[in-house]
C-alpha cells in the first residue's frame, strides 16, 4: 500500500520538484491545488499577506504550461473588466469583442472580497458555467480553467465579504500557513544564493497533459462503503450541536472529487479513507455556519470537521 502522504505518479513529481524550487515547504498545499486543478474546481485561499499565495499561483501556472492571469479586485471594478466588452474596431467598422482577463487557464483573483458583489457575481458566474456571456453572445472559456481567489482575513475595511452561497462554490478551502524556522532559513539563503527574486522554473506539462491526468482521476475507483462514508461525514454537519447550517450535497461531491484525485496523485486507482480524511477540512469547513455563540467563542469550522471524522467509524475496503 503507498503512503498517503507521498505522492508516486511520475509527472506528479515533476511537477512537485519544479514547484519545489520556487516554493519551500508547502508540498502539501500544492497537492491540493492539483486535486482542485484535476477535479476541474476552483481554490479560496484566505490567509495573511506575504505568504507566497501570488507565487504559488504563478509557479503553478508556468510549471503546468498554462496560461495565468491576475486580477486585483477593488472596489471600482466591473464586471466588464473581468468577462471582457465589445469595442469599435474603426479600421473594420464594427465592433469587436475584446476578450478580458478571465480567458486563461489559471486566474488569480486577488482580494476578491475588495470588489462590490455584481463583479463578484461576474467572476462566479464563469466559475460555474465555464463560459462567458456578452451582449447575448456565448463565449466557452478555455480548458483547463481553475480560479484561485484569496482572502486576506484580517482586513475588513472597505470590503464585500463573499455571501456563504458564493463561497460554497469553490470546491476547497486552504492555508498557506506560515513556515516554520528551517523553511523560512532556506527560503532567504536560497534567495541571497540566487541574487534574483524570481525563480527559473521548467515547464514540465501542458493542457493536453493535464486533460489527461483529469481522464485518469475520472476513473478512480470508489467502493460504495467510502461514499457512504462521505454522505454521513457531510449529514452529520447538519445536526452537530455548534452548526446553524451544515453543508449541502454539493459538500458530498467535493469529497468525491477530491479524494479520487488524491488517490490519482498518490498513485492507486481506488480510493481509501484516507484520501477522504485528508481533504475533508478543505472540501467542507467553508461549507458550513456555526451557531452564533460558537463564532464568539472563537469556535473554528475545520475543528467541527475533525471531531466528526473522529467520531465516525471508518469503513473497511
Amino acid at each position: 500500500m503507498n503512503d498517503i502522504t507521498e505522492p508516486v505518479n511520475d509527472p506528479v513529481r515533476k511537477i512537485l520538484d519544479q514547484l519545489g524550487k520556487a516554493i519551500v515547504g508547502k508540498q502539501q498545499v500544492i497537492e491540493k491545488l492539483l486535486m482542485c486543478l484535476l477535479s476541474e474546481g476552483h481554490v479560496l485561499i484566505e490567509d495573511y499577506p506575504g505568504l507566497g499565495k501570488t507565487l504559488i499561483a504563478k509557479s503553478f501556472a508556468k510549471t503546468l504550461g498554462l496560461q495565468f492571469k491576475r486580477i486585483q479586485f477593488t472596489s471600482d471594478l466591473l464586471p466588464a473588466d473581468i468577462t471582457g466588452t465589445f469595442v469599435f474596431d474603426r479600421n473594420e467598422s464594427q465592433f469587436i469583442f475584446r476578450k478580458g482577463p478571465i480567458f486563461g487557464n489559471v486566474i488569480l483573483a486577488d482580494e476578491v472580497n475588495r470588489a462590490p458583489p455584481r463583479t463578484q457575481s461576474a467572476l462566479l458566474e464563469a466559475m460555474q458555467e465555464r463560459q462567458v456571456t456578452v451582449e447575448d453572445v456565448t463565449y466557452q472559456l478555455p480548458r483547463p480553467f481553475m480560479v484561485i481567489a484569496t482572502q486576506n482575513p484580517i482586513e475588513y475595511e472597505g470590503t464585500y465579504p463573499l455571501p456563504e452561497a458564493q463561497v460554497d462554490r469553490f470546491l476547497a478551502k486552504i492555508s498557506v500557513g506560515y513556515p516554520v524556522a528551517e523553511e523560512e532559513f532556506n527560503i532567504a539563503k536560497e534567495r541571497n544564493l540566487r541574487k534574483a527574486d524570481d525563480v527559473e522554473l521548467e515547464v514540465v506539462a501542458d493542457a493536453s497533459t493535464i486533460l489527461e491526468m483529469k481522464a485518469e482521476v475520472e476513473n478512480v475507483h470508489v467502493d460504495d462503503a467510502l461514499i457512504n462514508y462521505m454522505v454521513e461525514i457531510v449529514r452529520k454537519t447538519r445536526v452537530h450541536k455548534d452548526v446553524e447550517i451544515g453543508a449541502s450535497p454539493r459538500g458530498t461531491l467535493a469529497l468525491l472529487k477530491l479524494s479520487k484525485a488524491s488517490a490519482w496523485l498518490h498513485g492507486r486507482d481506488y480510493v481509501l479513507p484516507d484520501d477522504v480524511k485528508q481533504i475533508a477540512v478543505e472540501a467542507l469547513s467553508h461549507r458550513i455556519i456555526l451557531k452564533p455563540e460558537q463564532m464568539l467563542r472563537g469556535g473554528k469550522s475545520a475543528a467541527v470537521i475533525n471531531s466528526i471524522i473522529s467520531e465516525l467509524p471508518v469503513p473497511k475496503v
